[in-house]
């Protein structure tokens, strides 16, 4: 007697389903709070960009590094 269906044991065993392929995100860009904080930095407002950033990061001393960095990028 020859059976006429594929036996469901081993590594093939259980439902069939097609393996979900996720595409690569493009992760370009900055975060908002760094958009706005490189907006304030183009129109000359340093004080009010610094103080936005520390309001976000939490430390003045974080806040300086990255008033810099949004500095550099614009």
């Amino acid at each position: 007697m020859i059976l006429c269906y594929s036996m469901a044991v081993g590594f093939n065993k259980g439902h069939k389903v097609t393996k979900n392929v996720s595409k690569p995100r493009h992760r370009g860009g900055f975060a908002p709070y760094m958009q706005r904080a490189k907006e304030l930095l183009k129109i000359s407002k340093d004080k009010w960009a610094l103080k936005f950033i520390k309001k976000w990061m939490g430390t003045h001393v974080c806040a300086n590094a990255g008033a810099e960095k949004a500095a550099a990028k614009k």
